[in-house]
């Protein structure tokens, strides 16, 4: 059975069960089958309780031993038959859900993929992964269940009352004024339930955030003695779910029994106003047997069917949810300038644009690493402008070093350079090309980065470093690291480069995970290398060897610094010091220093970066 869950209603109902239906087109031929055999299902089951009239009439009352026989083997045969049926129509069905459900991750994973920055800045992680968990697993129960349940009760529904009238028309007249009262009772639950309902998942959402906070912040918790009013306001939610979930129980928790109650009753009624029947002549026994089934069994496709409702609108609901993701606009790139490997006359490889030109020639340029912003003007946001006017470059192999407070720029201009963002005004040129003419691919493919924050991946530590160059030899995966200074520690480990990292690389300090970080980015071979902040969280020991991989990685690249820490841009070729968007001063570290302006306030303590 399907899970019982309560979500918002979809705001576009059809628009969105056509898109679903749209998905399961390429799937008609098996879902044709499938309904086919659900419908040979109920089939059976309705007919061979009619069988019950001619074993009663013909064969029990007048004693036909052998034709009773012959009847129940046949009674045996069809209920086989829809024993077969509901076994083949299940286990397809899990086929087919499965598939359409791995089809429709595909899509989504893949679309999520290409969806440029702007998106997962304004979304939470959970947000994004709740369209892989929640919303698919909506989907997969009313696939599974849903679909056949449908046609299963309507076969059964209007099946059993054309039996019913066909048996008794006026005995049958006490059935459907039990069932319309079903139907009312059932639509007044399911309105008051609904706003209970919503409530419970709003108050759930804030709880479990509430919860997750609390454990994830529990040394803070502790330090500060907060754990009372952290406490108090842990009840105070829980109160307010328990409250919001008591409502809704209310009604949703007897709408089942007060059916089965209802239908309880009409069987009963059913019974003794057929045996009155029965006694006038009215009905005969074997059509009375029957028709007492029939009245006991309609309640469960009543009950299934309404249920169902439910379930379908927890699907449509997620199905809306990835579908608006799914219509999100993959990140553009409208660049045709990509990046080769060639053979110059000194027989090594080299890196190279290619430009396309009319007639399907192409004019190779050497990627000399030369970047350039003129002019330019970008903000996240429409109104809030973060870099203002800036113009800066960096010269084939030159290190440029960028400083300043929290919010001035920093981390934006390599986020421009890199086109996770395009510019607002201005352009950048790299090697004289506009980086909106060069190729995404190409161009992230020729700049490799370090960030603070690093990042590993479940797998050995061999495989994280090969993240940079996935077509890196197992002797290049040693050769990156010993650039980078990781090889020591990494043969120290019990299983060397075959260690297996999980959680982040949480069996490793900050400053190996740092290493490997900057091995990666070795094994890629970028031309140009950005560092954001590569050693703000390590301790002085650790932030030498980091600086003696960074400088052994930056040789002879054109290399962009971000820091905090002003002693590891000293050797900078230019430092760019910015405030508030703009750059205010530009300059060796000595004619900084010598200027005696911001770069020297920060550099003598006298102003703190922020």
């Amino acid at each position: 059975m399907p899970r019982a869950m309560k979500h918002e209603k979809p705001k576009d109902l059809k628009g969105t069960l056509l898109r679903l239906t749209l998905l399961l087109k390429k799937h008609t031929p098996a879902l044709t089958g499938i309904a086919l055999l659900v419908v040979v299902s109920a089939g059976a089951n309705i007919y061979g309780t009619y069988l019950l009239k001619p074993v009663i009439n013909d064969y029990i009352l007048p004693g036909d031993i052998p034709g009773l026989i012959r009847t129940l083997l046949f009674m045996g045969g069809m209920y086989l038959l829809g024993a077969a049926a509901t076994y083949g129509y299940t286990q397809g069905m899990v086929r087919v859900a499965q598939q359409v459900v791995a089809e429709l991750r595909d899509t989504l994973f893949s679309r999520v993929q290409s969806l440029p920055l702007r998106f997962f800045d304004t979304r939470t992680h959970g947000e994004l992964m709740s369209r892989f968990t929640n919303d698919i697993d909506t989907i997969a129960d009313m696939l599974n269940n849903s679909f056949t349940v449908l046609i299963q009760s309507f076969v059964m529904i209007t099946g059993t009352f054309l039996v019913l009238f066909i048996l008794n028309a006026a005995l049958s007249l006490i059935v459907v004024l039990s069932f319309v009262g079903m139907f009312l009772f059932l639509r007044f639950s399911s309105k008051r339930s609904h706003a209970g309902f919503s409530r419970q998942q709003k108050n759930m959402g804030r709880l479990n955030g509430f919860i997750e906070e609390m454990v994830e912040g529990q040394k803070v918790v502790k330090v500060f003695n907060h754990e009372d009013a952290d406490y108090e306001e842990f009840c105070r939610r829980n109160d307010d779910l328990r409250g919001a979930a008591t409502q809704a129980l209310t009604y949703s928790g007897f709408m089942v029994p007060v059916v089965v109650s209802l239908s309880y009753f009409n069987y009963a009624l059913c019974a003794c106003i057929g045996g009155f029947f029965a006694i006038a002549g009215m009905i005969d026994l074997g059509s009375l047997a029957p028709y007492l089934v029939y009245v006991r069994q309609t309640a469960m496709p009543v009950n299934q069917f309404s249920q169902q409702i439910n379930f379908i609108l927890a699907a449509l609901s997620g199905a809306e949810r990835i579908f608006e993701v799914l219509d999100e606009a993959p990140e553009a790139d409208s660049g045709d300038v990509t990046l080769r490997r060639t053979t110059g006359p000194d027989g090594l490889k080299h890196w190279a644009w290619s430009l396309p030109l009319p007639g399907g020639r192409a004019e190779e340029i050497p990627l000399r690493g030369d970047v350039r912003f003129d002019h330019v003007t970008f903000g996240y946001t429409p109104g809030r402008v973060i870099l203002n006017d800036i113009s800066l470059y960096a010269k084939p192999g030159q290190k440029i070093a960028f400083v300043g407070s929290t919010g001035a720029g920093k981390t934006t201009i390599t986020n421009l350079i890199n086109r996770f963002y395009d510019v607002d005004g201005g352009t950048i040129t790299y090697d004289g090309i506009d980086v909106r003419d060069i190729r995404k691919d190409d161009l992230r493919r020729s700049l490799g980065v370090v960030l603070q924050d690093t990042h590993l991946f479940t797998g050995t530590i061999a495989d994280n470093i090969r993240y940079g160059n996935p077509e890196a030899t197992d002797e290049q995966i040693r050769e990156a690291a010993r650039l980078a200074g990781a090889d020591s520690f990494i043969r120290r480990l019990p299983d060397g480069y075959r260690t297996l990292l999980t959680g982040d690389g949480s069996n490793l300090s900050q400053g190996q995970r740092q290493l490997l970080a900057i091995a990666r980015a070795a094994a890629a071979d970028p031309p140009v290398l950005i560092l954001d902040e590569a050693t703000s969280s390590v301790d002085t020991h650790t932030e030498k060897l980091i600086e003696q991989g960074m400088d052994r990685l930056m040789e002879n690249r054109t290399v962009f610094v971000i820091a905090h820490r002003l002693s590891t841009v000293r050797e900078a070729k230019a430092i760019i010091v910015l405030e508030n968007g703009t750059v205010i001063e530009r300059g060796s570290h000595d004619e900084l220093v010598a200027e005696k302006g911001r770069y020297y306030q920060l550099y003598t303590g006298q102003f703190e970066l922020a």
